[in-house]
């Protein structure tokens, strides 16, 4: 739990934050939102000169990887059935994504079905709504890890950050992490960015990072909006280059993958994985004609 001295630096963080946003961030930080290679060009060239199919940055910036280890492949219907989630497994064994991402239910199955494969498992806690207790949360998360969660992207208290209510919302964030790190599993923040101003927007990602989150992610996919360029390039802004940021909702194809990659984003949470690994491989070869022909 935070103290009062604590709490009161924390305010002045995520007051110096907002301002610096407000100003167009500090010396040296790009202060827009579109991200374009007239404004940007350092940020996007290293996506545009690894090509379409290789990426500069992987999750917290380690060694360049194929586009597949940027993506959590991810379902998380509510209606996926035991065939989706071993479909979903193939699919990421073959195509090497850096993890699959399912509900807690599915984390044994899947845990088991990729077991020596190098993908990791992801699951979600306190989703798709962040509207339970921090208690609830930090058990979600220590039984995720114990069926075998190498991954744990939760759900922000919302209501409680639109309420000013920053110490319930850090409370929140360190119950979650607090069990990820004894186990080295990697903890993602999601902020529901749609549902947020930009100020709480700041305010979320600076108690994510006191925290000691690994990753703040855009979106649960289930909110009234998914990832986009401006919100990814404003939390890169708050979080520095310390951290992961996860664009999640809505990415469905190589050019929403790139435009994420070029604001910022270091991992992306899709359903589509396959097919945007697909689009980077081209078009298949046309057939020769037959002889004669």
């Amino acid at each position: 739990m935070l103290s009062e001295g604590d709490l009161q630096r924390l305010i002045a963080i995520i007051t110096e934050e907002v301002l610096a946003a407000a100003s167009g961030g500090p010396p040296g930080r790009c202060a827009c939102h579109a991200v374009v290679v007239d404004c940007c060009p350092e940020r996007v060239r290293g996506v545009l000169d690894a090509g379409a199919s290789r990426l500069g940055l992987h999750a917290a910036g380690g060694a360049p990887g194929g586009i597949a280890a940027m993506i959590d492949h991810t379902l998380l219907k509510p209606e996926a059935a035991r065939d989706d989630v071993e479909r979903l497994c193939r699919e990421a064994a073959e195509f090497r994504f850096a993890t699959v991402c399912v509900n807690p239910a599915w984390v044994a199955l899947a845990a088991a079905r990729l077991r020596g494969s190098g993908v990791g498992i992801c699951s979600v806690v306190g989703f798709p709504l962040g509207a339970t207790t921090a208690d609830v949360k930090q058990y979600e998360t220590r039984r995720a890890i114990f069926d075998g969660a190498t991954e744990i992207d939760m759900v922000i208290n919302v209501g409680a950050l639109k309420s000013g209510d920053v110490r319930t919302v850090a409370r929140d964030i360190e119950a979650v992490v607090e069990a990820c790190r004894p186990c080295g599993v990697v903890s993602k923040v999601i902020i529901e960015a749609a549902l947020l101003s930009d100020e709480e927007k700041i305010t979320a990602c600076t108690l994510s990072k006191a925290a000691g989150a690994d990753f703040v992610k855009t979106s649960t996919g289930f909110g009234p909006g998914g990832a986009t360029a401006a919100d990814v390039a404003l939390m890169r802004r708050a979080v520095g280059q310390e951290m992961g940021v996860k664009a999640a909702g809505g990415v469905r194809d190589l050019e929403g993958v790139k435009a994420m990659l070029a604001a910022g984003a270091t991992r992306i949470g899709a359903s589509a994985g396959v097919r945007i690994v697909q689009e980077t491989q081209g078009p298949p070869p046309a057939a020769a004609a037959p002889a004669g022909y």
